[in-house]
């Protein structure tokens, strides 16, 4: 790559704008569910149907984004990424018909998995010093996005239908992706055609699998924590509902604070002490709202946990990035979809474990895979040392 054949900053804003989207589209299904259900007069099961489609989408995009920024480079994945992602959004605006509803919903999840897995390989390729300050930054922006869209919702709902503000949503979504169209991008890796064998070699790498593996378990724990807190705190401190989702926001704050802390620190502190530190975080956030029952201790110990799920998947990505320069796409791209595996199965292991102790066991759940995690981490970053990888 010619550094002076584009603009570092402009590449990173143009990450920065994916991952807003990728943030949008990961929690629109969720905002808009309980008017689906009413629209369309859903049952309990076709519901859930519905919601998995959203991640199988995202994990195919996941898979396919990697080969494709590799072969052709990153603005065409953008490009085709956000268009999609505004045809999936359109079609739920436009639809009367439940087909094209699951259509839509996968489209929105394709299209997101692709563009957060390259906005991840764009900013880590462009990174100036440590990749994992950079990628920290970036996640600030999903955090952006996601937040957005409820505010947007509660904001507007009061003189606009679902259906409209779901329409100018998407109307952003296709304005941002028609700026993609102004920036100039790094050139492909691989222009000369996709190196398949070099390719299949990551697959039987031990190291990319244990990174993965790291990635499974934080993406898991990341998972629980979002999706099972609000339920853990109604069922077992009789919070109100405004109570524990007011929770779930100090959670999310917390990770987008450290998160921009972190695009300081990691260029001052040693990434592996940073990962250390954010376990103990992790479980220290657990034990606190498992072992208090005032609400400022649990708004408190759910601010310190999201702190200290903040840095282990920005950094992490970093050194996968770094390792695998010629190949980044691919290699970010096989780690996170192992991430997203993670993700699904923790969440069913979750309800499986709910289902014969309680919801109540969650902390505990969430700081026993922060310390397997550790263990795993461990043996990265012994790794990393006898191999000299910086």
């Amino acid at each position: 790559m010619t550094g002076k054949a584009y603009n570092k900053h402009l590449v990173f804003v143009a990450a920065s704008l994916g991952m807003l989207l990728f943030g949008i589209v990961l929690i629109s299904l969720g905002s808009i569910l309980p008017h689906l259900r009413d629209r369309f007069g859903l049952s309990d099961l076709l519901t859930g149907s519905l919601l998995t489609l959203l991640p199988f989408g995202i994990l195919l995009g996941s898979l396919v984004f990697g080969p494709v920024v590799d072969r052709y480079g990153y603005k065409i994945l953008l490009l085709s990424s956000g268009l999609i992602i505004f045809f999936g959004l359109e079609g739920i605006f436009l639809t009367g018909n439940m087909a094209i509803l699951r259509i839509s919903v996968f489209l929105i999840g394709l299209g997101g998995g692709a563009i957060n897995g390259g906005a991840n390989a764009m900013a880590a390729d462009t990174a100036e010093g440590d990749r994992g300050a950079r990628l920290s930054l970036l996640g600030v922006f999903f955090g952006i996005g996601a937040l957005g869209v409820p505010l947007l919702l509660g904001l507007l709902i009061h003189i606009l239908s679902y259906e409209k503000i779901l329409f100018w949503v998407g109307i952003l979504v296709f304005l941002s992706t028609l700026s993609f169209l102004l920036i100039k991008f790094p050139p492909p890796k691989q222009s000369r055609g996709f190196p398949i064998r070099e390719a299949s070699r990551l697959l039987r790498d031990p190291w990319i699998l244990l990174t993965g593996f790291v990635l499974f378990i934080q993406s898991g724990m990341e998972g629980l924590a979002n999706n099972w807190s609000t339920t853990f705190l109604q069922d077992n401190k009789e919070f109100i509902n405004q109570h524990a989702l007011f929770s779930l926001s100090c959670l999310v704050t917390g990770m987008i604070v450290m998160r921009l802390i972190l695009g300081w620190a990691l260029h001052r502190v040693k990434s592996g002490q940073v990962l250390i530190g954010s376990i103990g975080l992790s479980v220290a956030g657990s034990l606190i709202v498992y072992l208090t029952d005032t609400q400022f201790a649990t708004y408190a110990g759910m601010s310190i946990l999201g702190a200290g799920l903040a840095a282990c998947f920005p950094v992490v990505m970093g050194y996968v990035a770094g390792r695998y320069t010629s190949l980044s796409g691919t290699a970010l791209s096989m780690v996170l979809v192992l991430a997203l595996l993670g993700n699904m199965v923790c969440n069913y292991g979750m309800g499986l474990i709910a289902n014969v102790h309680g919801t109540g066991i969650l902390p505990v759940v969430i700081a026993g895979g922060v310390f397997l995690q550790l263990f795993l981490l461990i043996l990265v970053l012994k790794n990393m040392a006898t191999n000299k990888y910086n």
